[in-house]
């Protein structure tokens, strides 16, 4: 089962390099990752998708608690959240295909943010599943190239999750 860890740190350099090294070291594999200021200048939200069944996963909660900059781990998995991807998407866009492409585009809610003589660049936020969704339907036009952040989580209402 994918568990996603929200880990606050201390924005410090390495201690991203750190998390991922002892998540990574003990054979878990981290699905995504994304990391990024806080309200805190001082601090980082590491959000990561970690697969793993629930022993596995205090296993990494225990471990990752012991490093020195982490300030608390919260594991937003069962809780009622928002969660959101971004993907750029290159593919062909020949002239003949472009409207085909663009009208794909609009159905998804997506934007076109770089169109030339050759390609199109596809803008896209939301869960991977409709990231995976327009994904496949472009295969038809020829992905040249994909970019995806991770996955970034917010619990929803007005108190943040429980602390680990």
């Amino acid at each position: 089962m994918i568990h996603t860890l929200a880990v606050l740190v201390e924005n410090r350099p390495g201690v991203l390099t750190r998390i991922s090294g002892l998540i990574s070291r003990r054979a878990f594999n981290i699905e995504s990752i994304s990391a990024g200021y806080t309200e805190e200048s001082d601090m980082t939200r590491i959000t990561i998708d970690v697969d793993g069944n629930d022993l596995e996963i205090e296993q990494v909660v225990n471990q990752l608690s012991k490093l020195v900059d982490v300030i608390k781990i919260v594991d937003l998995t069962t809780v009622d959240a928002l969660n959101r991807e971004l993907a750029l998407i290159k593919v062909r866009a020949t002239p003949e295909r472009r409207s085909d492409i663009v009208d794909i585009v609009d159905i998804f809610r997506a934007k076109i943010v770089d169109v030339n003589r050759e390609t199109m660049v596809i803008e896209l936020s939301g869960d991977k599943e409709k990231i995976d969704a327009l994904c496949e339907v472009m295969k038809d036009h020829g992905i040249i190239e994909i970019v995806r952040t991770g996955k970034t989580i917010i619990s929803r209402g007005p108190l943040p999750a429980k602390e680990l």
